[in-house]
């Protein structure tokens, strides 16, 4: 299912993934080559996806989500 052009509303979770992106990893550091840049996506992906914690989730991160407790 696709979401109608030009409404990011609908889009929310992605939208707010996008902002984050920018605001903590992408502006918050001088890449001098497209390859630096993508070396340094994974790391950071893994460092919010199991280590940095997220308020909506009450202080967990988001693999808290995906494995048993």
């Amino acid at each position: 299912v696709f979401i109608r052009p030009h409404c990011p509303w609908q889009n929310g979770k992605v939208e707010r993934l996008n902002r984050t992106l920018q605001t903590e990893w992408a502006y918050r550091q001088v890449f001098t080559s497209n390859d630096q840049r993508a070396e340094a996506l994974a790391p950071w992906l893994e460092n919010y996806n199991t280590r940095r914690r997220h308020s909506a989730l009450g202080g967990l991160p988001p693999i808290s989500r995906l494995l048993p407790t």
